[in-house]
């Protein structure tokens, strides 16, 4: 496996682990937290240098549904991510504290606010688009992962997708628990959190929350994918029916007499 991809596959773990941290606010601490949102910057930065060859086609080629949906998704989270930036400067007590910036706190709390929890879903939601292509990266790395244990293959894919499901259903109840729709459309301007609460429940739920959305975004990219193929085939069809009419066309006015032809 070259060195590309493995840097890709660990640049994208070490993004999904901070980007679990960085939802914790008031859990790691607001010092922790600005270094934490800092270093998500820079790896996101890393993140679209590896991937540059997406950013270099955007305007080429033929939009299908399934690269509509990407780009979709990929601009939503570039607009979220640049959001979290731009509002942490005026907001920020220690990465940004020696520039000197005044006002702009209220709107700074909320756009930050804002920006966080809509980048944490659709963050999640683009690992879900791209949930095959990270696996087939890991099982081509690691295939001892896919062969070893008691299961057959067809078991394993029945077991996974049933986890998923579980994961999916219980994101759906954490998802209204840790009331996220209040912080996603401000009818919360704060973030609450329990202090008594023992750390684990709070990541657990979060991480079943990001488990929803990839769920959500792996299987609404294979509904793309038959889109794409059943209008491709669609397509095709149509193509080969006018074909097939001009043929014959063409040779019936072959055989047809002159006066006919006239």
């Amino acid at each position: 496996m070259k060195p590309t991809a493995i840097l890709k596959i660990i640049v994208d773990i070490v993004m999904t682990v901070l980007l679990m941290l960085l939802m914790a606010f008031e859990l790691v601490g607001r010092s922790a937290h600005e270094w934490i949102g800092l270093g998500m910057f820079l790896l996101f930065i890393l993140h679209h240098v590896l991937n540059r060859r997406w950013s270099q086609n955007l305007f080429r080629g033929r939009y299908t549904p399934v690269r509509i949906l990407q780009t979709a998704c990929a601009a939503l989270v570039l607009l979220s991510m640049l959001g979290s930036l731009i509002s942490a400067v005026p907001i920020s007590r220690v990465v940004f504290s020696f520039l000197p910036i005044s006002g702009g706190l209220s709107f700074g709390r909320t756009l930050h606010m804002l920006s966080a929890y809509w980048g944490f879903l659709l963050l999640s939601f683009h690992l879900g688009l791209h949930w095959n292509m990270l696996l087939a990266m890991i099982k081509k790395a690691c295939p001892s992962l896919t062969t070893a244990g008691p299961f057959s293959a067809g078991m394993r894919r029945l077991l996974l997708r049933a986890v998923g499901i579980v994961i999916a259903l219980y994101g759906v109840f954490a998802f209204f628990r840790r009331t996220i729709p209040d912080y996603l459309f401000l009818r919360s301007h704060f973030v609450f959190f329990d202090f008594e609460e023992p750390r684990i429940f709070f990541f657990l739920d979060y991480l079943t929350i990001m488990g929803l959305f990839i769920f959500i975004g792996h299987y609404l990219m294979k509904a793309a994918l038959w889109l794409q193929v059943t209008v491709h085939s669609s397509a095709r069809t149509s193509q080969m029916s006018c074909l097939h009419e001009q043929m014959a066309g063409s040779e019936w006015t072959k055989g047809a007499p002159a006066y006919e032809q006239r």
